[in-house]
């Protein structure tokens, strides 16, 4: 093990400062000028890219169409859809005027007091005001619809409290928003894009996720009903790791979005949001990296097979490299991301160590012996493990083995998630229990005072009225009262 990763902090030790060291050493993001805002290096954006690319194919699978919407959106804007300002008014950053001077001594500049905005503008927290006062432009009748439109972009929300990937002050993301003649199809579309969402967790990203629906209070401002994924991290905490909201009416009848309907006449179209966010890098380095550094599960991995030859001297090299070559070659043509590490400023063990740090899947390393003998070496990075085998069939056994290496990632956080959520009615108990993580499955009587209670007591939150477990009668462990529905309650990022 190189010296350098000596250095990250163990889990066990400092969950949160192992989370944050990982992202530092790794190379994946760091702090910037600007308060609350990040760096995404290229490694860490090509991970993104990597999420962008299948996402983006997945929407337009559904019918949706990439469009752009300004950054800046009026004031007068938010104020229209009363819940909607409620949500965001806190954390709104909000441009006041349009143009700096030089002061006298040439040394700093100023506001020009002169060129304040008629209207001041609010940077985006999210678009639903000014793509809705888009769509009345767009909408007529009902030949129209469904308008289904997605941008990436990004967006600020002004946090006191931010953590890489996790809440920053700006962070990249996608916003879907579509418009529908019933209530019907909205509804349909909003949970459409629930399962996309958890498809894309759990099949490329490996992690496992609850789909369900939130309560009252935590609905996103302006929705009827807001759809959720939540993943447990190692620590076990919450991680709401995508949302789909059902908006009803409320932004058509704000921004007068109509469409005459088969009968001609008008009627309020029906709306839905829905988005995920550079959070989801957080996910996937809090299920399932370890104390050595990342753990990618290969869909997502930037580089997912890295090649080290391990030489004495250029002859010896150009020998190992003309037998790597056509392994590279097919490699390649499978669609596999392959990087030979051909450089000779760093030794093979810090290279190992790097690699194994950014969570490439698949090390292969081959030297002067191996040559002779026809053989590689092999290591997966989700179980450490390695062995030298032979040269021959090396392309198939890559292809499996980063189709086992994907599932097995998958099997082991599904199986640590569903070793600790716990069915609890005593809230004594919960209270206790709740300390070390997990996720709780309890009777809640559908009261707002019953879930400020608790998170008041214990700092745990509903995080939905989960899809896969069965809704039984029952009692709410804290205020005695007959029960609504059973909820999934626990700490969260």
């Amino acid at each position: 093990m190189a010296k350098e990763l000596k250095e990250l902090t163990k889990r066990a030790e400092n969950y949160s400062q192992w989370f944050n060291d990982l992202i530092v050493k790794a190379e994946l993001a760091e702090q910037s000028a600007v308060r609350g805002c990040m760096v995404i290096k290229p490694y860490g954006y090509a991970i993104w890219e990597k999420m962008q690319a299948q996402l983006d194919k997945m929407f337009k699978e559904t019918g949706v169409q990439n469009a752009y919407f300004p950054l800046l959106i009026p004031k007068s804007f938010l104020s229209r859809e009363a819940e909607h300002v409620k949500g965001f008014a806190k954390e709104c950053a909000v441009v006041t005027h349009y143009r700096l001077k030089a002061s006298e001594d040439g040394n700093s500049v100023e506001v020009d007091p002169s060129a304040r905005l008629e209207e001041e503008l609010i940077v985006r927290p999210t678009s639903e005001t000014i793509i809705w006062n888009t769509y009345k432009n767009w909408i007529h009748s009902w030949r129209d619809l469904p308008l289904m439109c997605n941008q990436w972009c990004n967006v600020m929300r002004w946090e006191m409290r931010t953590r890489p990937f996790l809440r920053t002050s700006e962070f990249l993301w996608q916003e879907g928003h579509t418009a529908h003649a019933t209530r019907e199809e909205a509804e349909e579309e909003a949970r459409t894009m629930l399962r996309v969402y958890a498809d894309f967790a759990e099949k490329w990203m490996a992690v496992p996720v609850v789909q369900g629906v939130k309560s009252e209070t935590e609905r996103f401002a302006g929705a009827l009903d807001t759809y959720t994924i939540e993943a447990m991290m190692q620590d076990g905490k919450a991680l709401q790791s995508g949302t789909s909201h059902f908006l009803g009416q409320n932004f058509a009848k704000s921004f007068d979005v109509t469409y005459l309907n088969k009968e001609n006449k008008p009627e309020y179209v029906w709306a839905t949001s829905w988005g995920v966010s550079t959070r989801l890098i957080g996910a996937l380095i809090m299920t399932h990296s370890d104390d050595n550094g990342l753990v990618l599960p290969p869909k997502i991995a930037p580089i997912q097979v890295v090649i080290v030859p391990i030489f004495r001297g250029d002859e010896q090299l150009q020998e190992i490299s003309a037998k790597l070559q056509p392994v590279i070659k097919q490699l390649r043509e499978l669609g596999i991301t392959v990087k030979y590490d051909d450089s000779d400023n760093k030794r093979p063990g810090f290279k190992f160590a790097d690699y194994e740090l950014k969570g490439v899947p698949v090390r292969l390393a081959m030297g002067g012996r191996d040559l002779e003998n026809n053989t590689i070496e092999i290591m997966r990075r989700d179980t450490l493990e390695k062995e030298n085998v032979s040269f021959d069939g090396i392309v198939e056994r890559i292809k499996h083995l980063l189709d086992d290496i994907q599932e097995n990632i998958y099997r082991k956080a599904k199986d640590f998630r569903d070793a600790h959520i716990y069915e609890c009615d005593d809230y004594e108990e919960f209270k206790e229990k709740v300390k070390d993580g997990g996720f709780f499955l309890c009777h809640w009587d559908g009261t707002a005072e019953t879930e400020e209670k608790i998170k008041a007591d214990t700092q745990a939150t509903i995080r939905c009225v989960p899809f896969m477990f069965e809704q039984t009668e029952g009692v709410d462990m804290v205020s005695g009262k007959p029960a609504k529905c059973r909820v999934l309650i626990a700490r969260s990022y």
